[in-house]
């Protein structure tokens, strides 16, 4: 049997380039090193986007790129494609992003500058808002939605968290009455949304010198811009300046353009019980019973503390 990464190669014309495999966890990405440049060879993970999907991710990121964001931008094989087929997996390349993640979830930030970085990834993530606003979709574009539906509806994105197997009947509980009190809060309250890269964690962040490079659109799609700022910040709640870091982020932000940031509690309660779905069908991965109980650790923590406080002020 031929080797799969050899044939897409060669779809490419880069039959002689090296290639490296770096990841495999979701995707299958290898780094290619050619005479003009270094690009990333993605295998998508079957069944996890249509080609219509795929080839929408694709657009948009050369359209981010047109528009001077720093992401990563296709690269078209031999025949013009963006996209190609190889033993069954969709292909594509991309430009290689050189600099490292700010970070690396559960370690404590070692940035020279952790408030200035998420000053300017604050004003980075509203530029790129700004150009998905600007961009006139081709015809045909789709992406997920993180919606209400998608987040707290029948079939959420990344699973059923109330129905977590792990889950005990307190913590079942909590997270049903927050379900519930989430959609009503977000059907009575008028949000921005629009293109959202949705998974701004911090191994998805470049820093390279001053510059910060945005990857890994994956899960990227059609929601609420404030889910983008959760996301940045769910994860470095442990951090012991956690409070200058969301400040900055936020003050970061709203110098490039305004966003009501007055419902952010709700929506780390709301990106933090995401996590609780999505590990269930990974719960036989190494490590995933200890990512789970955290997952649900931050849930409890945060959609308790949301609901509390609503209580406190009078919320239905």
């Amino acid at each position: 049997m031929s080797d799969p990464t050899d044939a897409a190669l060669a779809l490419w014309g880069l039959e002689e380039a090296e290639c490296h495999f770096i990841a495999g966890r979701e995707n299958r990405v290898y780094k290619v090193t050619a005479g003009d440049g270094a690009y990333a060879l993605r295998f998508k993970r079957p069944g996890y986007h249509s080609f219509d999907e795929l080839m929408s991710e694709l657009h948009w990121l050369a359209e981010m790129d047109r528009a001077g964001l720093h992401v990563p931008k296709p690269f078209a094989s031999k025949d013009g494609k963006y996209l190609e087929e190889v033993g069954g997996h969709y292909v594509d390349m991309v430009t290689w992003l050189d600099g490292r993640p700010i970070g690396q979830t559960r370690d404590p930030l070692m940035l020279d500058d952790p408030v200035g970085t998420f000053a300017a990834l604050g004003a980075v993530m509203a530029r790129f808002h700004l150009a998905c606003d600007a961009w006139d979709r081709p015809s045909g574009f789709k992406r997920c939605l993180w919606d209400a539906e998608g987040l707290l509806g029948d079939s959420p994105r990344w699973g059923r968290f109330w129905d977590n197997p792990t889950l005990d009947v307190i913590t079942r509980d909590l997270l049903t009455e927050f379900r519930k009190k989430a959609r009503h809060d977000l059907a009575a309250l008028s949000l921005d949304t629009g293109l959202i890269h949705a998974d701004l964690v911090r191994e998805n962040v470049l820093l390279d010198g001053d510059t910060l490079r945005l990857i890994d659109f994956d899960d990227g799609g059609f929601g609420y811009r404030l889910f983008d700022v959760a996301t940045a910040l769910l994860k470095n709640r442990g951090e012991p300046n956690y409070s200058a870091l969301q400040k900055a982020l936020l003050d970061g932000y709203q110098s490039v353009r305004p966003l009501d940031m007055e419902p952010l509690d709700l929506f780390l309660a709301l990106r933090a019980v995401t996590y609780v779905g999505w590990i269930v069908p990974r719960m036989e991965e190494r490590g995933a019973q200890v990512r789970n109980t955290r997952f649900i650790k931050d849930a409890q923590d945060l959609c308790g503390a949301y609901l509390e406080h609503a209580k406190a002020v009078g919320g239905d």
